[in-house]
């Protein structure tokens, strides 16, 4: 784990110059997929429609519901603009000398006394508003409701493709990065439908029934705040195009420190062994100043444009209540002077309803700008989502590949000419995000081998042979660069890869354990077992003795990778999970390497009859494992150099022999190693070097 211990004021000095020469450059500053600006991901610019484009199909099964909700608050809408209309009435026809047309008094019903109008409209306003609020209640309801559920559509669909993705780039994201973006990112993204469609809507319809309203009291006025308008168009370009770039930058960050921090306490027997609390946090406190650096540079931007809108509406008031008003006493005059009717007057009446439906008007306009910064911040999201989604998945299947069924499958497996060699967990320079990794060196080279369907294998060698890298070829964790892989004679890229992984079960020595009950976690494999099964389980594993003993039996929850077990325990769960799963393909890597030699004698026989009839893969290095084994398969330099059965490669006087040897002879005493280095010419001088025992 590895972090910076540069100042978070000097990294941020350098993230502005790296901003300011993209931008010099016509490119954004846009950080990776779903890791730092270091990377050497190609940057990707999605425009406005391209988003839109793909946010709609998230949509579906609740276009009809959102599409109501926006029906009943386009109503609430209009209801609310009718009450304003109200000020009219009271200026001119209560508190002024203008009669009621008889129009408005035949259509509304209204009466001619001027207490009576009073009363009614203001009765009226407060029954409409009452109705808007309402509607507008119901409305923002259905439409939480349904951001609610795209959200959980979102991370469902993220979360099933990110399980599904090749190793390597799993483990390249790191599982705090990927909580990381099924919580914040792909949480964010639902949050469109409201900063693309509720809140657009409510401003479209409020600006147009607005403009109508304003067109029938004075065109003259209506034109001056039609100019308004583009500042909109001016401010988005002006700030907003360099958002989401931005808040795009602040997500990277924000997976980042969330990975580490999980593997901070993901490793904290290793933290605190060493001592590392305190660099550790301090550490982990750089990355948050950084991040919150950027956060303070974005609010930086998106409070330009607050401010930019809070200057620009009083002004705009101001000027049209100047022009207005000068309007109003101009008339006045001119209708004392018998030039123009009282109709064709302007009125306080006109000039206070224009007055109040241009801030009805400004008001949308104004949170529509402002809310477009933080549309820029979804859309960041949906950014870094879309790329996560069009990452291929591990191994697709091949057009017409098939499903195996375990009833009818032998279980031979055969490598023919495999070749093999992990992705480099860097991406070429240059490379685009879609395109596959480079490889390193071959790690497996021209293993041909050709097990039995029952055959237990036993695979031997040094550390660094390529044992457990062909035992994950074997489950399919990967495919090999070259030569072909088949099971009963067919390829397995011709097979479904979900239906092939359920044939197998594996027992690893670094296990792995969710933070559940036992019983669950011995079913994981087999969901639909019943206790009695999973008992039978534990009791051919050797551990229904402990669970028994433990508070709550099987129903004792055990703590994220079962913290609250021993290792040995532990090691007994994951074997009584591999028993309960009943697999056809077995692959055992050190089973049985943190368990006492009790237990170990005890599981001996349980794993023995687990392995019959199954076909098998051992990774051991004990042997009185290995002795037993049908064929053993010795590696060395990712190839097999010698395989037989025990008493023929021990004839053989071969590698395998050395190793046995090795492991059966008598320990040298430091006394006789210390001589022996004493008589080597200049060995005072040399540092001691430990030969690393073969693994046998």
């Amino acid at each position: 784990m590895y972090f910076s211990a540069r100042s978070s004021r000097r990294r941020f000095a350098e993230y502005r110059q790296q901003a300011r020469q993209r931008r010099a450059a016509g490119d954004t500053l846009i950080g990776s997929a779903h890791g730092s600006l270091s990377r050497p991901y190609r940057p990707r610019q999605r425009s406005f429609v391209q988003l839109l484009g793909a946010f709609w199909p998230l949509l579906k099964g609740f276009r009809g519901q959102l599409i109501v909700a926006l029906a009943a608050l386009g109503v609430a809408t209009l209801l609310g603009l009718s009450t304003l209309y109200g000020t009219k009435i009271i200026f001119d026809y209560v508190l002024g000398s203008h009669p009621l047309p008889p129009a408005l008094s035949r259509w509304l019903w209204m009466p001619q006394d001027r207490g009576a109008i009073l009363t009614w409209v203001a009765v009226a306003m407060v029954t409409l508003a009452s109705v808007a609020v309402l509607v507008r209640v119901a409305s923002r309801w259905q439409t939480t409701r349904i951001t609610k559920r795209v959200q959980v559509g979102v991370r469902r669909r993220v979360f099933e493709h990110a399980v599904r993705l090749p190793l390597h780039r799993v483990y390249e994201l790191k599982s705090g990065g990927v909580a990381s973006i099924l919580r914040e990112d792909a949480g964010s993204v639902a949050d469109l439908v409201f900063a693309l469609f509720y809140n657009p809507w409510r401003a479209i319809v409020q600006l147009v029934g607005g403009l109508i309203v304003l067109a029938t009291v004075d065109w003259r006025l209506l034109l001056g705040s039609l100019a308004l308008l583009p500042t909109v168009w001016v401010t988005h370009r002006t700030w907003i195009a360099r958002i989401r770039p931005l808040h795009r930058d602040i997500r990277a960050n924000r997976q980042q420190i969330d990975a580490r921090a999980t593997e901070a306490f993901g490793g904290m027997r290793v933290v605190r062994s060493f001592s590392r609390q305190q660099s550790e946090a301090a550490a982990f406190t750089r990355e948050n100043h950084l991040m919150v650096r950027k956060e303070m540079l974005a609010w930086w931007w998106m409070r330009g444009i607050d401010a930019a809108w809070d200057l620009l509406v009083p002004l705009a008031s101001a000027l049209l209540l100047f022009y207005g008003g000068h309007r109003v006493l101009a008339d006045m005059q001119r209708l004392k002077e018998g030039l123009i009717t009282p109709a064709q007057a302007l009125t306080v009446g006109d000039l206070v309803l224009f007055l109040t439906y241009l801030a009805a008007l400004l008001g949308p306009i104004a949170a529509l700008a402002e809310s477009a910064a933080s549309l820029q911040n979804s859309f960041s999201a949906l950014d870094r989502v879309l790329d996560l989604l069009a990452e291929p998945r591990e191994m697709p299947p091949r057009p017409g590949a098939r499903t195996v069924d375990r009833h009818q499958v032998r279980g031979r497996i055969t490598l023919q000419d495999v070749c093999f060699a992990y992705p480099a967990a860097t991406p070429t320079p240059g490379a685009p995000p879609d395109k596959a990794p480079a490889e390193t060196s071959q790690v497996l080279k021209d293993i041909n081998l050709d097990v039995a369907a029952g055959q237990t294998i036993a695979l031997v060698g040094p550390s660094g042979a390529g044992k457990t890298t062909l035992c994950n070829l074997v489950a399919r964790f990967y495919d090999p660069v070259r030569g072909r892989i088949l099971l009963d004679g067919n390829d397995l890229r011709d097979i479904t890869i979900e239906s092939y992984r359920r044939l197998l079960g594996i027992v690893e020595q670094d296990t792995f354990l969710f933070d559940g009950t036992i019983a669950q976690n011995i079913a994981y494999g087999r969901r639909h077992a019943t206790q009695q099964e999973i008992i039978q389980a534990a009791q051919a594993a050797n551990a229904d003795g402990f669970i028994r003993q433990l508070p709550q039996g099987y129903e004792t929850v055990i703590g994220e990778r079962g913290v609250k077990l021993s290792g040995g325990q532990r090691q007994r769960l994951t074997v009584a999970r591999a028993l309960l799963a009943d697999p056809r393909i077995l692959i055992l890597d050190e089973a049985t390497s943190n368990l006492d030699t009790e237990s170990e004698r005890l599981i001996q026989a349980s794993l023995q009859a687990l392995m019959v009839g199954r076909t098998s893969f051992v990774i051991a290095h004990r042997l009185s494992t290995i002795q037993n084994a049908d064929h053993i398969v010795v590696m060395e330099g990712g190839r097999i150099i010698e395989q037989g059965r025990h008493d023929e490669l021990m004839r053989a006087s071969g590698r395998y022999q050395q190793m046995v040897e090795l492991q059966t002879a008598p320990p040298r005493s430091p006394a006789v190693h210390q001589r022996k280095a004493a008589e080597t010419p200049g060995a005072r001088y040399q540092q001691p070097t430990e030969q690393p025992a073969p693994e046998a």
